[in-house]
């Protein structure tokens, strides 16, 4: 069900309102701006409806603030109030409101105007998602990657947490497409994909699809030695899934890894981290393919085999 935040310091009025959209949707209620500042960025919402004349920080304050917020500038937010000038209408669309609601209520308006904008609201974000997950795999592409990988090194570094990053690659990759085929090689890329995502799927894991056989993965907080143990398992699942590979190459298809930890600090490069990652790959395939090989910071490696 579909969650809507009503922000309106008359609890009367908050509850009509609330009262005509509970049978559809999920629907919070608080009565000052503060709240319903702190309540947005606490829970995801499908649409927030703001009254525009309340006391201390006004609608179109809060508005301008939810406006600020990267997490929440895409909420749809349908303003109410009992101001029917252009002026005041004006303000709030230029400042990123989608509609207004006038009061008195009219329950059939409200409900058409509510579902009107959720109905956009998910076309959206499933345009969205669909444009952010890779089609073969279902797990998130290099797009989301490149959104993604910026903020959670900016996690890291405000929560003073280590964090790592892990760069994956199917072995001898191209023999097998050449040995069985390229739809076949879709099916070995698929199958690595949902056994490394299955197990990289805590909210402070993210996978993704890199390019053509490559993957990477963001660990936030594990530190070194957790997160080398856990890849780890990750490249032995995918080896337990026994799929033949060519027997001239090997007997299954294996992913080597290679990963750094680091505790980034303002002004570090996670350009420069992602390239020491990749040189981790790189050695383990030289130093024999189907391995984990990981490093920190001061460069200190360590190896599976």
């Amino acid at each position: 069900m579909e969650k809507i935040l009503i922000i309106d310091d008359s609890p009367v009025q908050a509850n009509f309102l609330s009262s005509i959209l509970t049978d559809d949707y999920e629907v919070t209620v608080v009565n000052s701006a503060e709240e319903g500042l702190k309540q947005a960025k606490a829970e995801e919402y499908s649409l927030i409806l703001l009254d525009v004349i309340m006391p201390g920080m006004d609608g179109f304050q809060l508005l301008k603030m939810l406006q600020e917020e990267v997490i929440l500038r895409h909420t749809p937010v349908i303003l109410i109030t009992s101001l029917n000038d252009i002026q005041h209408e004006e303000q709030g669309l230029t400042l990123g409101a989608v509609d207004y609601i006038t009061k008195p209520f009219h329950p059939a308006i409200v409900r058409a105007r509510v579902n009107t904008h959720i109905h956009l609201y998910r076309y959206r974000t499933q345009i969205e998602r669909e444009a952010t997950v890779d089609q073969l795999t279902g797990v998130p592409n290099r797009r989301r990657y490149d959104a993604v990988s910026g903020k959670r090194w900016q996690d890291a570094i405000r929560l003073g947490a280590p964090i790592s990053i892990c760069m994956f690659d199917i072995d001898k990759f191209k023999v097998y497409n050449d040995s069985f085929g390229h739809p076949a090689g879709d099916k070995v890329i698929k199958a690595v994909a949902e056994t490394a995502a299955s197990m990289l799927r805590r909210g402070t894991d993210f996978f993704a699809r890199y390019g053509g056989e490559e993957f990477v993965a963001l660990i936030l907080g594990g530190g070194a030695e957790n997160d080398f143990a856990h890849l780890q398992k990750v490249r032995q699942a995918v080896e337990n899934l026994h799929i033949p590979h060519n027997p001239e190459v090997s007997q299954w298809v294996t992913v080597s890894i290679g990963g750094i930890t680091v505790l980034p600090k303002v002004g570090s490069s996670f350009d420069m981290y992602l390239k020491m990652a990749d040189a981790m790959l790189y050695d383990a395939k030289r130093f024999g393919r189907n391995q984990v090989v990981w490093t920190n910071e001061k460069m200190e490696q360590r190896r599976e085999k």
